[in-house]
């Protein structure tokens, strides 16, 4: 029985050779490329189209089609590649979109013809090309994932965001290659070009996803804007919302061949951590889609049932009576059938994560593990930085059982900010703001503690700004642990003097690397990563310190100077427009849970869980406290 995929739905491969059947209303361009680990399109010889229709394990048919065959061996692949994406694109000189025209489908069928699984690209309108189908491996087994992701700009659009530096050379080797194809048949015809060519188009026209990105090296929200919801969509995608042929097809059993035991650290990568965070994004990306799979089967049965009751409805002669009766019943039921395999499936799928998780958390070394794993019982000060540091969690309402494990890389890229705001969300509003300011200190304290605890003795230090001295109790644990080396800044004059010890930093080290004389920076000149945690802000800043803040904020990543704030958006409005790009370039992160982030492939609103350390715990000042024995063993 062929699985009908709706978008975000995956589905077991009986195996590494299968065949994919491309067909479509109107003539497109069938192709593949491979991706590595991380999703990533390395060079134009990774791509399978008309002008280089053959690569390891991938072969596509040349030229602009109806219909295509693609054959596909997975054990063939080329070293290093981890995925293969289908992709479909309209040539040159035909329809500009997808708009308007038959929605094309995809099928899978196994060596021996039996078909896999099927999928029509449906709600498809300004696109020109389009990501129909990913084969990846998951846990040592093969399945293929319904995508369609498209891309209103094109090839170049879609091989640009599979990371290919040479997108518009290869979407120009493409175009050629098909034109190439076409040109011959005009010659031979003898017609003119308007009725060979583009308007044979028209003739031909009867006869004939971010792929989606994975987050590599993290999936790093975009700047937060005014306590809303957070989107990093790519802004030249455009997806419509689906509309599924048919509702999803039940998921195998778990358990079954198709479900090998979850393994922790079974995913690609040259070291352990490095598996272990391909793993947890993997866990993302399917919990992402089977989610996406399981609202839009929903939306499908919803769609079926109000249509059919209103057929019954429109007429006066059928809208009263048993058989008015019968068909209403009839469609609920139908509906509640096609709910109930939706369900089958999410559940399916949420067990099988639910079981990888089981084994991945307590196997995650401590930058990326919670609090309350025993992993930080045998905390050592490491010897190298680790590649991400774990934020919080992140859930969706369909599973709020299910967390995953929000890593971010390092160093860090962009600065945090610690919302202290009642006006972001229900869960805010509905804490005692003096709480909520606690809470949000508590957050900013756990979150520098680990960074503190995961970085080499004396590659990371700590500076803190609390103009009011209001977070002291929050504090605690960093001074009495040596954590942080001096007493929070208090007071305008005590801002002021860490703002201008930082500023100075970061130009001296921004001279020293663009001049090439590193070797010529003070001695006594700390260069290792340094955390500056602003409390209370905009308390005890003037106009100059908030000009200095910025420059922090937009200029002190890059030499190792990183922002985290723990502020009331609300509460800098006196400021005006002037503060608008300091929020934009910060992570928002909130001290209760809160539904503000969004996810790169479906844009689910996610719920954050910061990662406070559990009430009456002990480990944070622990793991401190060996950062300090490490620190003066090593004399520094």
């Amino acid at each position: 029985m062929t699985a009908e995929l709706v978008r975000g739905q995956n589905h077991p491969l009986p195996g590494t050779r299968v065949e994919i059947r491309v067909s479509a209303g109107s003539p497109v361009i069938a192709g593949a490329t491979l991706g590595d680990a991380e999703g990533r399109l390395r060079e134009p010889g990774w791509a399978a189209h008309p002008g280089a229709p053959r690569l390891p394990g991938v072969e596509v048919t040349p030229g602009a089609a109806a219909e295509h065959r693609l054959a596909v061996d997975l054990g063939a692949l080329p070293e290093g590649a981890h995925r293969v994406h289908v992709l479909l694109a309209l040539p040159s000189g035909g329809p500009a979109s997808f708009a308007g025209l038959p929605a094309p489908s995809v099928a899978v069928d196994g060596p021996d013809g039996a078909p896999v699984a099927g999928f029509t690209l449906t709600g498809l309108g300004p696109e020109s090309a389009v990501v129909a189908l990913e084969l990846y491996r998951r846990n040592g087994a093969w399945k293929v994932r319904a995508i369609g992701q498209g891309y209103a700009d094109g090839l170049v659009a879609l091989f640009t965001d599979q990371g290919c530096a040479e997108a518009g050379q290869l979407t120009a080797a493409v175009d050629a290659a098909v034109a190439a194809e076409t040109a011959p048949a005009r010659h031979t015809s003898g017609a003119p070009a308007s009725a060979s060519g583009a308007g044979a188009s028209a003739s031909a026209d009867s006869a004939s996803a971010d792929t989606v990105p994975r987050p590599g090296p993290a999936p790093v929200p975009p700047p937060a804007t005014r306590g809303g919801r957070i989107d990093y969509r790519h802004p030249r995608r455009h997806s419509a919302a689906p509309r599924p042929a048919a509702p999803a097809a039940p998921a195998a059993p778990a358990g079954t061949s198709a479900d090998p035991a979850p393994v922790a650290g079974d995913a690609p990568g040259w070291s352990l951590n490095e598996r272990l965070y391909n793993q947890v994004w993997g866990m993302f990306e399917d919990l992402a889609r089977a989610v996406a799979a399981y609202r839009s089967a929903a939306d499908f049965a919803d769609s079926r049932r109000d249509q059919e009751l209103e057929q019954v409805l429109s007429d006066p002669r059928t809208r009263v009576g048993p058989a008015a009766e019968a068909a209403r019943a009839e469609a609920q039921a139908r509906h509640a059938r096609l709910l109930g395999q939706a369900q089958d499936v999410l559940d399916g799928e949420l067990e099988r994560l639910r079981a990888e998780s089981g084994v991945v958390e307590p196997a995650l070394p401590p930058a990326f593990a919670r609090w309350d794993n025993p992993v930080w019982q045998a905390y050592e000060v490491p010897m190298e930085v680790p590649m991400a540091l774990r934020l919080g969690d992140l859930t969706l309402p369909e599973c709020a059982d299910l967390r995953i494990p929000m890593l971010m890389r390092l160093p860090l890229e962009r600065g945090l900010w610690i919302d202290s705001g009642r006006g972001g969300s229900v869960e805010s509003s509905l804490v005692a703001p003096d709480e909520l300011d606690r809470l949000a200190v508590e957050v900013a304290v756990a979150i520098a503690a680990r960074l503190v605890a995961v970085y080499p003795v004396g590659d990371f230090s700590l500076h803190v700004v609390d103009p009011a001295g209001s977070a002291a109790a929050s504090l605690v644990p960093l001074l009495e642990t040596g954590a942080l080396s001096e007493p929070p800044a208090v007071g305008a004059e005590g801002v002021t003097r860490v703002l201008e010890r930082l500023t100075q930093r970061v130009d001296l080290v921004q001279m020293a690397v663009r001049s090439g004389a590193t070797a010529a920076l003070p001695p006594g000149l700390d260069t290792g990563e340094q955390l500056l945690l602003v409390h209370d802000f905009p308390h005890g800043f003037d106009d100059r310190a908030v000009t200095a803040l910025r420059y922090l904020a937009d200029e002190g990543p890059a030499v190792g100077v990183h922002l985290m704030m723990v502020a009331d958006r609300a509460e800098a409005r006196e400021y005006g427009p002037v503060l608008d790009p300091l929020w934009r370039s910060l992570l928002r992160l909130t001290p209760v849970p809160d539904e503000h982030l969004a996810d790169p492939w479906v844009g689910h609103a996610w719920t954050y869980e910061p990662p406070l350390v559990p009430p009456g715990s002990q480990v944070v000042p622990q793991v401190l406290r060996r950062v300090e024995t490490a620190r003066r063993a090593y004399g520094r």
